[in-house]
């Protein structure tokens, strides 16, 4: 659901928000709405600035190349999840090998990234890719309350962003 939620979501991302409902470049939004959406996208863009791929240590992600996929990754987190929630109809789902439900959702999210790279393919990547390295994709889940709550992740963890830093584009 959250690859679906991805691929709808660049519909409304830094270049998809930019064209009506019939593919005409457009300015359709309101400049308020506009304002807040590069507000939203800057702070993705630095979150992403500072984070790193396993496979070219010390280098770290171009977060204003990659980030459309970005936003398509935090909008297709937020759709799939809540698609997720609607099909479980305010029932939990049940545990399941150590893990409920919501844990499992973003577990599966994680999975899809896992993936690894040579160092020098690693580093190419970096350069033109405008999506972000394999291992750091996962990362945007970080940005859903959904999933600070579902793994209980809290301030010092790997995987934490102080709330008022947590972007939530849609």
């Amino acid at each position: 659901g959250a690859v679906i939620g991805h691929e709808l979501g660049h519909g409304f991302d830094d270049q998809g928000s930019r064209f009506n409902g019939d593919g005409e470049l457009v300015d359709w939004w309101t400049e308020g709405d506009r304002e807040r959406f590069d507000a939203l996208s800057a702070k993705l863009i630095a979150q992403f600035s500072e984070l790193e791929t396993r496979d070219a240590p010390g280098l770290k992600v171009n977060g204003g190349l990659t980030v459309g996929e970005n936003i398509g990754d935090l909008g297709g987190l937020t759709i799939g999840y809540k698609a997720y929630t609607i099909a479980c109809e305010d029932a939990p789902a049940p545990e399941l090998d150590g893990f409920t439900g919501a844990q499992r959702f973003f577990l599966g999210w994680a999975q899809v990234w896992s993936g690894t790279a040579r160092e020098a393919e690693a580093k190419r990547l970096l350069a033109t890719d405008p999506h972000s390295p394999m291992d750091v994709r996962a990362n945007a889940a970080r940005n859903l309350t959904e999933f600070v709550e579902a793994f209980d992740v809290r301030a010092g963890d790997g995987m934490w962003v102080d709330e008022d830093e947590r972007v939530r584009i849609f």
